[in-house]
């Protein structure tokens, strides 16, 4: 049968026996002839069989609830809202099924919590929902939460490596491990559900959450599903499935969103049908076949079709071929992407077959639309009732009526033995050692801890970048080692081995020493990122900033052995720093136990090597910067190292010098920042409107409108002329804005804790009062009146100031086409001084939008 139409039995073949040793996956959407129109064809779906055998009892129990049940209770049960937006009192009242903590939302107001106040809060929405006052119907509520990699909005948790570098470690039964542990930390914290596993196949490392998948492979994420859902809710056919110590498991993101067009953040997968079914879906039948109780569905588009809207991938594929019997869950507002639709209104995502949907911030509006909907037929009553009976199957299942309060479970009871437990960090250290990949090794190699060994770079004693996104905080971002009680630092965790074996370590971030060191040992990477916080235009590592690169090299040229430990969520390209290294090290995103790299790259005190690498390359490594791997594979174009490639000790580690040909002129340019240490971003354009609307850009400084209103000086922040100060001088108002060289598109960045973040100084203002606002071409912009908030900050200190994205959007702006993403106006008094404008969701001060 010729390659151009293959049997699904033959794809499945393909992918699902592929080797998990090293062979380079080849994407069949390169070799299939394109058949790119959005028709699906269950019949060529693998078919399934929903595993738990029947339950009279159970049928009894859900028929009984649901003639029970007003229209209320059963619309309440199919929206699922954020504790940052809701509070026990609006369960009680809309009856809601469910809540959740999005990546931000903690208990009493915070971003993450203890596990008492996460018990705490448990209860108290636990407690409404039980509620029976005024006639109203006992129903226990759900609540989830992104435990993705560990509990990780749980301070003093265990935290894993993120999925990137479980993939390396090929180890199905190590996975199992971690998801039990995670269960049983979540349950200690009074949580029943975690929207994880993430069974994504990334096939672009340019995608803002590559690191969320296991690997490019179907066949290794395959393996992984079952274990990992296996982990979490426990085993089918023992006491132990879904028990006390387990929780409710979400296989996520049906379906396609790691093949998006450019590795696009809520994007399109531009795929045949056949790829969408034998590489994106390659996880969901084993998962499917673990029993995992919810699937939720992807932000992302099939062939310009959002998933949140295609009935016949989740009606007839899902829950009809595939036989799931749980929950269908929507993304965070992803209801609100669907044509037709908005966050507070979408009836063709319910009668598409999703059970409930993510309205975090929409929930309220959402309920009184869809009531109406349902009272008026546009949502048949059939569906309500299908998509209400699953939701009562899964909270049945886990016993929650039986149960009581989250704090009566065992694990809570003795939460300060489970979380963050000695056996628990033992297993995430186990992790850390067998996700490491060597990529080179010049002999230097394993390292004796009786020397004197220096540790630099700004990730060596840093465990908020050691862990990267979905830690504590949605971007994991704004913490230091305090917020992490129990955790230890790469640094931590050499100095420790080192000390105990008699030789010493020496920290220092910018590799300076007091004493020439045997060996240095350069801890680098990516900052935290999470979801399309993290999208790239390629794959180059910090393009225009060489500062890691330059440390390597410094230390290297001073006579001094050099190992790169590199912190990652994806393969980059590396061939420069790689040429500055003796030895090359990816440790991905290890987690909270950063002595599992000290194992692996010291010796023991006697000469032994205790730990070899075992890692090996869950996605092939780029040769140049613009080099996509898995495309590549296609063309016959080998990448730097290929999938399944990771160096032991035994192995000859000398790679010679790699091509330092990156493809493309290497440059500044990065997503997401407009205005950086004091000038535009490649391609913007700084442009001052002086009172009487004449507008000139700025080539050099100082500069200043032709009628003088605005003038504009370099000065020193951190560095030499590496800030901008802007003076209103004259009479009038006027305007500074950052003109981009293309019309930039963050719609998708209004969904959410986004902001427009300007790091400045405020040195006076203006009695007429500043805007902060955006343009989207002519007569298209919105701006957000911010002087008296800018009036009671302090003067002369250097701040990071933020205004929501969604405040912009809400404003009237199209945020799908911004031409000018910054423009500050004001009158005359205003003096400010500004060093970097761009895109974050941390702040020393969030600006109220409402506040004027």
């Amino acid at each position: 049968m010729p390659l151009s139409s293959p049997s699904p039995l033959f794809l499945r073949r393909i992918f699902l026996t592929a080797s998990l040793a090293g062979a380079l996956i080849m994407p069949i959407h390169f070799v299939l002839a394109a058949d790119t129109a959005a028709t699906v064809h269950p019949a060529s779906w693998p078919q399934g069989r929903w595993p738990l055998p029947p339950d009279p009892a159970l049928e009894a129990r859900v028929r009984a609830l649901l003639a029970k049940m007003s229209v209320e209770d059963k619309v309440g049960q199919m929206i699922q809202a954020d504790i940052k937006y809701v509070t026990p009192d609006d369960v009680r009242t809309y009856r809601l099924g469910s809540i959740l903590a999005g990546g931000n939302s903690g208990p009493d107001g915070q971003q993450y919590g203890t596990a008492a106040q996460w018990q705490k809060l448990s209860d108290a929405f636990y407690r409404a929902s039980m509620d029976t006052s005024g006639g109203r119907l006992a129903i226990p509520v759900l609540f989830g939460i992104d435990a993705v990699h560990g509990h990780n909005n749980l301070v003093g948790s265990t935290l894993f490596p993120q999925n990137v570098g479980l993939g390396a470690t090929r180890d199905p039964q190590l996975i199992h491990a971690i998801g039990d542990v995670t269960a049983r930390e979540l349950r200690a914290s009074g949580i029943n559900w975690t929207f994880a596993p993430t069974l994504t196949v990334p096939q672009d490392g340019r995608w803002g959450r590559a690191y969320e998948g296991y690997s490019q492979n179907p066949a290794l994420v395959a393996q992984y599903a079952s274990a990992v859902v296996e982990g979490l809710e426990g085993r089918l056919g023992t006491p132990h499935y879904l028990d006390a110590d387990h929780v409710i498991a979400t296989a996520k993101h049906f379906v396609g969103d790691g093949g998006t067009r450019d590795g696009k953040d809520q994007g399109d997968a531009e795929v045949s049908e056949a790829v969408l079914r034998d590489v994106h879906a390659a996880g969901y039948p084993p998962a499917i076949e673990a029993g995992v109780q919810v699937v939720m569905v992807s932000f992302s588009s099939w062939n310009g079709v959002k998933m949140a809207g295609n009935k016949a991938l989740i009606t007839d594929v899902l829950k009809g071929r595939m036989d799931f019997g749980g929950i269908v869950l929507g993304d965070w507002n992803a209801h609100g992407q669907v044509p037709g639709c908005t966050n507070e209104d979408c009836p063709v995502a319910y009668n598409a077959g999703l059970d409930m949907l993510e309205a975090p911030d929409s929930w309220k509006g959402l309920y009184k639309n869809t009531l109406a909907e349902v009272k008026s037929g546009v949502i048949p009553m059939a569906r309500v009732d299908d998509a209400v009976s699953r939701i009562l199957r899964v909270k049945l299942r886990l016993g929650m009526f039986e149960a009581g309060l989250p704090s009566a479970n065992p694990l809570v009871i003795k939460s300060a033995q489970v979380v963050g437990s000695p056996a628990h960090r033992a297993l995430a250290r186990r992790a850390v050692r067998e996700s490491l990949v060597l990529l080179k090794n010049d002999g230097v190699l394993p390292i004796d801890p009786r020397k004197h060994v220096l540790v630099a770079g700004d990730g060596a004693d840093n465990i908020s970048k050691q862990n990267g996104g979905w830690t504590l905080t949605w971007q994991g971002t704004g913490l230091t080692n305090a917020n992490f009680p129990g955790a230890t630092s790469i640094f931590a965790g050499i100095q420790a081995q080192v000390k105990a074996a008699g030789g010493t370590a020496e920290l220092s971030v910018d590799g300076s020493y007091k004493q020439k060191p045997d060996v240095a040992i350069v801890v680098f990477g990516e900052d935290p990122y999470a979801e399309f916080q993290g999208d790239l235009p390629n794959l180059a590592y910090r393009p225009g900033n060489d500062h890691d690169l330059d440390l390597l090299r410094r230390l290297h040229a001073q006579g001094v052995p050099v190992v790169a430990v590199f912190l990652t969520g994806r393969p980059l390209w590396m061939n420069r720093e790689i040429n500055a290294s003796d030895a090359f090290v990816v440790a991905w995103l290890p987690g909270s136990e950063g002595e599992g790299i000290a194992d692996v790259l010291l010796r023991t005190r006697d000469g032994r090597v205790a730990h070899d690498f075992h890692g090996k390359l869950a996605y092939a490594w780029p040769r140049t910067a613009v080099q996509i791997p898995v495309a590549a594979a296609a063309r016959g174009e080998q990448p730097q190292f290929p999938y399944g490639f990771g160096l032991t000790y035994a192995d000859r580690g000398d790679t010679g010098p790699l091509s330092e040909d990156a493809g493309i002129e290497l440059s500044s340019a990065r997503a997401g920042v407009y205005f950086t240490h004091g000038k535009p971003a490649q391609g913007f354009t700084l442009r001052l409107t002086g009172a009487n609307g004449a507008a000139a850009n700025v080539t050099a400084t100082p500069a200043a409108t032709a009628d003088g209103s605005l003038r504009i000086v370099a000065l020193d922040y951190k560095a030499q002329e590496d800030a901008r100060s802007l003076d209103w001088s004259g009479r009038g108002t006027a305007r500074a804005a950052l003109v981009a060289p293309a019309p930039l598109d963050v719609e998708r960045e209004t969904n959410g804790d986004v902001m427009l973040v300007t790091t400045l100084r405020i040195d006076a203002v203006s009695a007429q009062g500043a805007t902060v606002g955006v343009a989207c071409g002519s007569g298209c912009g919105a701006a957000v009146p911010i002087g008296k908030q800018l009036a009671a900050l302090p003067r002369g200190q250097w701040l990071r100031v933020g205004v929501p994205l969604k405040c912009f959007r809400d404003a009237g702006a199209d945020m799908s086409k911004l031409d000018r993403p910054f423009e500050w106006t004001s009158g005359p008094g205003e003096r400010i001084a500004v060093t970097d404008v761009s895109l974050g969701t941390v702040a020393d001060r969030t600006l109220d939008c409402r506040a004027h």
